[in-house]
């Protein structure tokens, strides 16, 4: 599901799909820690567990550092797509095809994740990403901690830097799902342990992994398809613009007039010469010849208020069973869920035996735990 819909334009000094953002210069630090006066030589510490040592105690040290250690240690963020290559994105997919499969087989002795935890921060609730990561993390032999609003209250009871530095002392990873773009820049720049992006009012970079996923299993590829979304432009676009930078597909956003994805990512998309973008205000003109059909609802977290003024506005743009229609027979249909059934979408066009919506959620949980595992660097 999406967040609240970017359309207020971006701070001047604010590039969050910059590859710059997330690069990373190692730095030496110690090798022994003196815990309650007695002093831990490197000689006398697991190759394990000093890593886990210097990666907790260096939380202490300035936000430039903390970026630092996580380089040096092998660590990675995980906040917008593009803050990685074409080849380093394709790595994670086949990485989540496997543990898939693994998983689907019935194996439970593979447990990368065991011994670790992971913090996860919800600034506003959801079912699937709750769900997803937990039991993901969990399958893997991890354990996971739900942080909802009233258990953190960031930037409000405790400021973001704050929490980052006391999460990375208790956990081996955090994930956040936040308002504020902003929010995730700030936990990623001052934990000392990875940081994945659950979901902001400006990308959503695990959902559009868990789609690209499920398009590679039904199509065979996602180069060279042609993925047409209908609807706001919202996070969700956000997400399949900055893997258009990244990977070459043919992608359209149809939506109605006011309502464009953010301009400084849609030329940021262009620019990067990787795929072929549109942005149009004419649905059926768009769907033409269309892979992949794509929506989301229309008033999203935050926008609830203006639900009847955005239904009157969006006449047109539901995906009907006549849209899909001049999409053509081959034509998936997908839906980040969830979703508002006579709304964005009509329920025969979600039921149809062409509809992919539900392979595409459960997909959030392999492409996620693919994710970690590169993020974690395992």
């Amino acid at each position: 599901m999406a967040a609240i819909s970017c359309h207020c334009a971006l701070r001047s000094d604010y590039a969050p799909f910059s590859s710059s953002s997330s690069s990373f210069s190692g730095q030496d630090f110690r090798q022994s820690a003196p815990f309650s006066g007695i002093a831990l030589s490197s000689s006398a510490i697991s190759p394990t567990l000093r890593r886990r040592i210097s990666c907790q105690t260096s939380s202490a040290i300035s936000p430039s550092s903390s970026i630092d250690v996580k380089e040096k240690s092998g660590l990675k963020d995980f906040l917008h797509i593009n803050d990685f290559d074409k080849s380093t994105i394709l790595k994670i997919l086949d990485r989540a095809m496997e543990v898939k499969a693994l998983l689907k087989s019935g194996e439970r002795t593979f447990l990368p994740f065991k011994g670790k935890t992971m913090a996860m921060i919800f600034a506003k609730p959801s079912m699937r990403t709750r769900v997803s990561f937990e039991t993901g993390f969990f399958l893997l032999g991890g354990h996971a901690l739900y942080l909802g609003p009233d258990d953190i209250q960031m930037g409000k009871r405790e400021e973001t830097r704050d929490v980052a530095r006391v999460l990375s002392r208790y956990n081996d990873i955090i994930m956040a799902r936040v308002f504020a773009h902003q929010d995730i820049l700030d936990l990623a720049k001052y934990a000392t342990v990875p940081v994945i992006n659950g979901l902001t009012d400006y990308n959503h970079p695990c959902q559009i992994m868990a789609d690209a996923l499920t398009i590679i299993e039904h199509i065979g590829q996602l180069e060279g398809t042609k993925v047409v979304y209908v609807g706001d432009g919202n996070n969700i676009v956000h997400s399949w613009l900055l893997l258009a930078a990244v990977i070459p597909f043919h992608f359209i956003c149809a939506c109605p007039k006011g309502f464009e994805p953010d301009e400084k990512t849609v030329q940021k998309a262009q620019q990067a010469g990787i795929s072929k973008i549109e942005i149009t205000n004419d649905p059926k003109e768009a769907v033409r010849g269309a892979d992949v059909v794509y929506s989301d609802v229309w008033a999203s977290m935050g926008q609830k208020e203006e639900a009847t003024y955005r239904q009157q506005v969006f006449q047109g743009f539901e995906v009907d069973e006549a849209l899909m229609k001049l999409a053509g027979p081959k034509a998936y249909f997908m839906h980040c869920l969830p979703a508002e059934r006579g709304v964005e979408v009509t329920d025969g066009v979600i039921e149809a035996p062409n509809s992919i919506v539900f392979p595409q959620a459960e997909n959030r949980m392999h492409a996620q735990n693919a994710i970690m595992l590169h993020a974690l660097g395992l």
